[in-house]
């Protein structure tokens, strides 16, 4: 299984970016799939997941509400909206694919297959 994700960007603060992530080589309606975030330093922080039929999303409480993660399973996509950017939205932002448990998780390392990341830089 292959995560590509792409989207990201260099924005300005109010702005609005939507990260997408495309899944080759599984049955992508199999995957649980998950955003997560990494600044430098700090480790990587989960930010949204997603069931595979796509009926239920999670996010944590510390991601404020202009988070908004989706996916087409017809075109094996994940997406993450995410709107009125802050800088403190700056990270690398990584997909993630869950193809064993049932049910969603918010710990990295319940995921088996990660994407190579997009950057995202928000100026103020």
């Amino acid at each position: 299984v292959q995560l590509q994700a792409s989207g990201g960007g260099l924005v300005q603060a109010g702005g609005s970016l939507r990260l997408s992530c495309v899944v080759s080589g599984g049955i992508f309606s199999d995957l649980t799939m998950a955003w997560f975030r990494q600044t430098p330093g700090k480790e990587r922080e989960f930010v949204a997941v997603i069931t595979r039929d796509g009926g239920t999303t999670h996010y944590p409480r510390s991601v404020p509400d202009r988070f908004t993660i989706s996916r087409d399973n017809a075109k094996n996509t994940v997406a993450l909206q995410i709107d009125s950017l802050k800088p403190e939205d700056t990270a690398v932002y990584y997909c993630a694919a869950d193809s064993t448990s049932g049910t969603y998780s918010d710990y990295e390392h319940e995921y088996d297959y990660w994407g190579q990341g997009t950057q995202v830089t928000v100026s103020s």
